[in-house]
C-alpha cells in the first residue's frame, strides 16, 4: 500500500463527526442517500461498526458476511470483478432475477467500459463507500437513468441491504439511478424497500473494509478528489 495511504490511515479519526449525514442538494444529486438521516439514527442507536458484522474477509463462491442466508448457487447472473488501485479486487455477483433492469444497464455501463479510472467518492465507514460517478461529488452519471426496482416503487426486490450487498444510489426521484453504485459495509435494513440492490459481494470485502479504515472521510462521506479510491477497471468475470 502506498506512503500515502499509510498516512491517511495514521489520520484516521478516533470517533465519527456529529455532522455525518448525507446531504441530497438539488435533483441531479444522487449521493446516497435521501434515507441516510435513517442511518445515522440506526448508527448511534445500535453502534454498528465494521468489527460488529462479522469477519472482514469472504471466500470464494460464498456471500459476504450477513448474507449467509443467499444461496449464490440459486443467483441467475453476471459476476464482476472491481478492481480498485492500491487495494485489491471485490468479485460482486449480481442477481438479474431480483432486478433485471439495473444489472442489465449495470452490465452495459461495464462492457462500455464506463467505470474505468472513476472512483469511490463517498465513503462513510460502518455504512457503505460509493462509487461511479464520473463527475466525482455525486451529482454524475451516466446518459441513461432508469426505473428503481425497489418495493416502495411497486418492484418486489428480496435482496435485503446486509453486509456485502450492492446496491443503487439515486436522488429523491425513485426513477433516477443512473451509474453510480455502493456497497454495504455493515448490515442497513432501513434502505430495504427504497434503493435497489443487485447483487452479493463474493470475495474482497477485506478491501472494502480497508478503503473505510483509511480514507479520512469529510462532511457526510464525501471524500476529497485527491484521496478518492480509484476504480481501475470493471470487468465481466469469465463463466
Amino acid at each position: 500500500m502506498s506512503n500515502k495511504l499509510t498516512k491517511k490511515k495514521n489520520k484516521k479519526k478516533a470517533q465519527k463527526k456529529s455532522n455525518m449525514l448525507p446531504v441530497v442538494t438539488g435533483v441531479c444529486a444522487v449521493a446516497v442517500i435521501v434515507l441516510a438521516l435513517l442511518f445515522s439514527t440506526v448508527f448511534r442507536k445500535n453502534g454498528s461498526s465494521a468489527e460488529d458484522s462479522g469477519d472482514a474477509g469472504t471466500a470464494a463462491a460464498e456471500p459476504a458476511e450477513g448474507q449467509t442466508e443467499v444461496d449464490l448457487s440459486q443467483v441467475t447472473g453476471p459476476a464482476v470483478k472491481i478492481s480498485v488501485k492500491d487495494y485489491g479486487d471485490i468479485r460482486v455477483q449480481l442477481d438479474e432475477e431480483a432486478a433485471p433492469i439495473t444489472v442489465k444497464n449495470f452490465v452495459k455501463l461495464v462492457k462500455d467500459g464506463f467505470y474505468d479510472g472513476l472512483t469511490f467518492h463517498r465513503i462513510m465507514d460502518g455504512f457503505m463507500i460509493q462509487g461511479g460517478d464520473p463527475l466525482g461529488n455525486g451529482t454524475g452519471g451516466s446518459d441513461e437513468t432508469i426505473k428503481g426496482e425497489f418495493s416502495s416503487n411497486g418492484v418486489d426486490n428480496p435482496i435485503s441491504h446486509k453486509r456485502g450487498v450492492i446496491s443503487m444510489a439515486r436522488s429523491n426521484d425513485p426513477d433516477s439511478a443512473s451509474s453510480q453504485f455502493f456497497i454495504v459495509q455493515a448490515d442497513s435494513t432501513f434502505l430495504d424497500g427504497d434503493y435497489a440492490g443487485f447483487g452479493y459481494v463474493t470475495e474482497g470485502m477485506e478491501v472494502v473494509d480497508q478503503i473505510c479504515e483509511d480514507i479520512e472521510e469529510g462532511e457526510n462521506g464525501a471524500v476529497e478528489p485527491e484521496d478518492q479510491p480509484v476504480i481501475e477497471s470493471i470487468t465481466l468475470e469469465e463463466e
